[in-house]
């Protein structure tokens, strides 16, 4: 028989450095690679985990599997349990946002804190129609057309302008991907929404937003500033949605001081 596509799958996962442990999560059609920049900061002070995600980057990906955030969220604990680490601080970008405030939600014993990077509290219809565009310009226009069309909505246009070798590498690299995972993680985000129990977050919390996130709003970053007891909020100007990608050491300056502040507080 096949297996299980609702069990969890074994995530291949950079693990490096020592100390409490940052799991850095990627969103959407993403991989570890986003935090390449980022983890390489953090690991000589903290133990860094960044997985590719079930059907992202070298992880296995399920024939069957919906890519639900359940499914996510299973594989993320089973990830944690193999590795031996009871608690994590969570950092996820975009949907990897969403799937971090997921798991502190339903599995606050396993956070110790959580950093929220572009993320939101639920999916908007802005967000939607964006993924939706995405969805009907691969399938309609091409891969070259998507990639040109994802640039220009996740990045800041003067960062793009300065940096085309990345672009170019992009649109070498997208005719190469299998977007059908991301595809239907694409559809569960669609249906996210946890604005009923966001002001129930019971664990340290920092939201990192940019002021020109074309992707999520801004808006959605005060949101969880007021929904979230206690959260610190830390706002990018002239930066697009991709913060870790265009704001690298910024980024890892913000994990890093807000991972510190935690471990230093006393604990219940």
């Amino acid at each position: 028989m096949p297996p299980d596509p609702s069990l969890p799958v074994e995530l291949v996962a950079r693990d490096e450095g020592e100390g409490p442990v940052v799991v850095l999560l990627h969103g959407v059609g993403g991989s570890h690679t986003v935090w390449n920049a980022v983890a390489t900061e953090l690991a000589p002070h903290f133990r860094v985990l960044v997985p590719d995600l079930r059907g992202h980057g070298r992880s296995p990906a399920p024939a069957q599997a919906e890519y639900s955030f359940d499914e996510h969220e299973g594989d993320l604990l089973a990830l944690l349990d193999r590795k031996g680490i009871a608690s994590a601080h969570l950092v996820g970008l975009s949907g990897g946002a969403l799937l971090a405030l997921r798991v502190a939600l339903n599995h606050p014993e396993r956070v110790r804190g959580l950093v929220l990077v572009s993320g939101a509290a639920y999916c908007d219809n802005h967000t939607r129609a964006i993924a939706q565009r995405w969805i009907e310009t691969y399938a309609n226009e091409g891969a070259d057309a998507f990639a040109l069309r994802t640039l220009k909505d996740l990045y800041y246009p003067d960062w793009m302008e300065a940096h085309m070798e990345f672009a170019d590498q992009v649109r070498a690299e997208v005719p190469k991907q299998d977007f059908g995972p991301a595809s239907r993680w694409s559809r569960a985000m669609m249906a996210f929404d946890e604005r009923n129990r966001i002001a129930s977050v019971a664990r340290p919390t920092l939201i990192v937003q940019a002021m020109d996130d074309e992707v999520m709003d801004a808006s959605h970053g005060r949101i969880l500033r007021q929904s979230i007891p206690g959260a610190q909020i830390r706002i990018f100007a002239q930066t697009g949605h991709m913060v870790p990608t265009e704001r690298p050491h910024e980024t890892a300056e913000a994990i890093a001081a807000f991972v510190r502040s935690v471990e230093a507080a006393p604990r219940a």
